[in-house]
Parts: C-alpha cells; sequence; structure tokens
C-alpha cells in the first residue's frame, strides 16, 4: 500500500486525482491540505509515499518547503509538481522531484506519472508493526500476519504460530500501513495473500495455508480477489478428475 498526500487549494485538481488514483488499489490518500504548518505536521506524522504539490499558489516558497521537509524526515516522499508554466520544470528537476503535471492537469498525464511510480519505485514494506496500548508496545511482524478480523471498535490478529492478538483500533487503521501483500477482502476482513492455499469462487472463500482457516469474502472487494488470484495463478493447469 502506498500512502499519497496533495497539497493544493482547487477543488477540481485534487478531485482530479483522486479519481484517478482510485483505479489504482495500491494508493490511498491520506488528506489534502493548503496550508503550510498543516501540510508539513501531517508529512511527518504520516510519511506518505507520494505527495502531489501545487508549487504555483500554495506556498510562497514550495521549495523551501521541500527542503525542510528533508531536514527532518530520512524517509523523504516522492514528489510531483503541479504548476501552471513550463517555465519551473527546471526549478523541479533541479529540487528532485520525481515528476512535472501541467495544469489543467489532464486524466492521462496523472495516469502516466502513476505507472511511472509503480514500475520504478517498489511499495515500502513495513516489516512491523507496533500495537500500543499505554506503556506497553507489542510488535508483530507482518510476515507472521495471517489475516486480521474485524470485532467492533478492535482488531484481532490472526498468526501463523496460532495466536491472536486483539489491537484496539479499528481495521481501517492498520489497512493504510500493512505491505502490499496485504487485502481487504471483506468488510472485516484483511488478508496475507502469501498464506492463501485455494481460493473458491462458488463459495466466496479463501483457505489459508496454516490451520485451515476459511476466509469469507464478498462481491465490493472481488477486484482484489482477482488480483490475489492473478499473482498466485502464475503457473496455472487444468484439473481433470
Amino acid at each position: 500500500m502506498r500512502n499519497y498526500f496533495i497539497i493544493d487549494h482547487d477543488n477540481f485538481t485534487i478531485q482530479s486525482i483522486k479519481d484517478v488514483l482510485e483505479d489504482y488499489f495500491e494508493f490511498n490518500c491520506i488528506g489534502t491540505s493548503s496550508d503550510y504548518n498543516s501540510a508539513m505536521n501531517i508529512i511527518l506524522r504520516e510519511t506518505p509515499d507520494l505527495v502531489f504539490f501545487n508549487i504555483d499558489s500554495t506556498f510562497n516558497n514550495p521549495f523551501k518547503f521541500a527542503q525542510e521537509l528533508n531536514l527532518f524526515n530520512d524517509d523523504f516522499p516522492i514528489f510531483i509538481a503541479i504548476s501552471s508554466s513550463k517555465g519551473k520544470v527546471y526549478d523541479v528537476i533541479k529540487n528532485g522531484f520525481f515528476d512535472f503535471l501541467l495544469n489543467p492537469i489532464e486524466e492521462l498525464e496523472i495516469r502516466k506519472s502513476i505507472l511511472k511510480i509503480l514500475k520504478r519505485i517498489p511499495a515500502k514494506s513495513r516489516k512491523n508493526i507496533c500495537l500500543k496500548s499505554y506503556k506497553d508496545y507489542q510488535y508483530l511482524k507482518t510476515d507472521e500476519i495471517l489475516f486480521l478480523k474485524a470485532d467492533n471498535n478492535s482488531t484481532d490478529f490472526y498468526m501463523n504460530d496460532g495466536n491472536r492478538i486483539t489491537a484496539f483500533k479499528t481495521l481501517k487503521t492498520f489497512q493504510d500501513v500493512l505491505p502490499n501483500n496485504f487485502y481487504r477482502i471483506h468488510k472485516s476482513y484483511i488478508i496475507n495473500k502469501n498464506f492463501i492455499s485455494r481460493i473458491q469462487f462458488g463459495k466466496s472463500i479463501c483457505t489459508i495455508k496454516r490451520n485451515s482457516y476459511e476466509v469469507p469474502f464478498t462481491k465490493t472487494y472481488i477486484n482484489n480477489i482477482r488480483n490475489i488470484n492473478k499473482a498466485l495463478s502464475e503457473y496455472s493447469y487444468l484439473s481433470v478428475s
């Protein structure tokens, strides 16, 4: 999962970006802002992978913003500049931005930028999730999580060793931070693709390799199931009984 953030004040541009990125399950919008301090705070707190940045009128010195951010954050996000002037391309390149979109931006140009990112820059793989409760810190390795199940306002983690660990956060909270081998397949379930041994489309069930858990999926998330099936079916053969 790649989180992205938009620095802009134009609602049309913001919605245009969101509309295109809805076609790519890898991306999740964590917010928008046109305020310097607010944008800086959100980026430092949430560490998005990608930032769309209107460099024309959002801040007085947009490149100073990017430079300042780099001082505080080792995990520097990818910046895509948005401007109505081609004359700013040189400054964009000089300041290390990944790409440039000319305003008014077109759907095709946004899509091209996203495809370049998907091709050249792999998603971050979070190896651990920290569950905090007061002064208690518990660390879960993501490659040991079979699936997550929502239970009202808490989430149960089903682990490879048979343990079940409860976190008092919603499922959506963890959806945004898990690596891209995790897929939402139901309003109550997120599953680790790497532990799936069988997908039964007729019964709407995924079977987990460990303990033969049967995790249901729904039509709402059928595209995620198809993506999992495609990834796991690199070499498929017809079984005839």
